[in-house]
């Protein structure tokens, strides 16, 4: 019944955005197992800059950040909010251990199996790491955090996914967080920066053809999941960059008139020919907008830390 209910629940959300003018779909449904396995081959592609970028930075920083981290405190909790596989905490994490930090290190994800397979992985590669992974809501688990154990928090949000909000949301996850945190508690977020839009535009419009078919995934999935017939012939991905605002926008376009049913719920989506889905925003930052979230949100900035080629940021921001 539980199963049921979820399905149902996703089928609400798809349809309703689908009857929205301008049509729109959320990127959180790109990360079925297929689509999971389409972003892991995207994050090994040479154009797809910012995994490498990031870890990069870790790896050249990882002495300063520890420094920033931990040079006054005698204990920290480093907080990942979302963390994936850990591949580029991993590097950290061993520097850490290395050079004797007393840390512990608490995954924070929506995903319990997600949880699990990190956990699992690091236990199998550093036998004295402490782990305390915590699955739900990011809010609700720092909350959470905050009431269990009074030492400073590192709390990380990397790989840019603050870039998937626009500004005003953007603005309120911020305050949220820094609402949530105790004074000389950190955060180290990730951002993506402007950059030469033709490098951009390749990380989401590669010559391999992952990046259509991590988008068009979605089309697949709500085929597979939710009864609907979408032809997939019939649509195109069409990635745009706006140099001036520094946002990176997904879309999947309808090449012809068109409807689409879904049958296990009886609705009919219909499409005029060039008609736009709009799947996902990555948004590119300056200097100057990362000074104004920071000092918007009740944080002050201690350190940017860059890559080589200063494709991206590592930002350290302290709660004030």
């Amino acid at each position: 019944m539980e199963a049921i209910n979820i399905i149902e629940s996703i089928a609400e959300e798809v349809i309703k955005g689908l009857l929205e003018k301008p049509k729109q779909i959320s990127s959180k449904f790109f990360y079925d197992k297929k689509g999971s396995e389409i972003f892991r081959q995207i994050m090994r592609m040479p154009e797809y800059y910012p995994t490498d970028s990031e870890a990069e930075i870790f790896e050249i920083h990882k002495a300063s950040l520890t420094d920033f981290f931990c040079k006054s405190c005698e204990h920290v909790d480093l907080v990942e909010l979302g963390a994936g596989d850990g591949a580029k905490t991993r590097i950290l994490i061993k520097y850490m251990l290395d050079n004797n930090i007393n840390f512990r290190y608490i995954p924070v994800d929506i995903s319990a199996d997600s949880n699990r397979k990190l956990t699992e992985d690091l236990n199998k590669r550093f036998n004295y790491l402490r782990i305390i992974e915590k699955t739900g809501d990011y809010f609700d688990m720092i909350e959470e955090l905050s009431e269990e154990y009074k030492n400073r928090k590192i709390i990380m949000f990397l790989g840019s996914n603050l870039g998937n909000y626009n500004r005003e949301q953007s603005i309120y996850f911020l305050n949220r967080l820094s609402g949530m945190m105790s004074k000389d508690d950190k955060l180290l977020i990730g951002l993506d920066l402007k950059k030469d839009p033709e490098v951009i535009l390749k990380a989401y419009n590669d010559p391999h053809g992952h990046t259509r078919n991590f988008n068009l995934n979605l089309l697949e999935r709500f085929n597979r999941e939710l009864g609907a017939d979408f032809d997939i012939a019939n649509f195109k991905h069409v990635p745009v960059y706006d140099p001036l605002g520094g946002a990176a926008k997904s879309y999947i376009v309808s090449m012809k008139k068109q409807e689409v049913h879904f049958k296990t719920f009886d609705k009919h989506i219909k499409f005029e020919k060039w008609e736009p889905i709009y799947t996902e925003m990555s948004q590119k930052y300056d200097m100057d907008m990362i000074s104004d979230f920071a000092e918007s949100t009740g944080f002050t900035i201690e350190e940017n830390f860059y890559d080589s080629r200063h494709y991206f940021v590592n930002s350290l921001w302290k709660k004030i």
